[in-house]
């Protein structure tokens, strides 16, 4: 029962970082940055686990305009 615990411990504080993650980077793809390399360095920071999310909802969601 302890080991089922943590199991759901665990997923209660990944799979919410794991969508985050993936929704910033379906968002990334959507918005347009300027440039290519701006839109790659906002694709590799939003796929960094825990913390990629955070930084470009925070910081670089409001740099990209939404495609057309």
């Amino acid at each position: 029962m302890e080991d089922l615990r943590a199991i759901l411990v665990f997923l209660a504080l990944c799979v919410p970082f794991l969508i985050g993650t993936i929704w910033a980077v379906v968002d990334v793809a959507q918005r347009d940055f300027g440039s290519p390399g701006a839109k790659a360095a906002w694709w590799v920071i939003a796929s960094i686990p825990f913390v990629g999310f955070l930084a470009y909802l925070l910081f670089g969601r409001r740099k990209g305009k939404k495609a057309a």
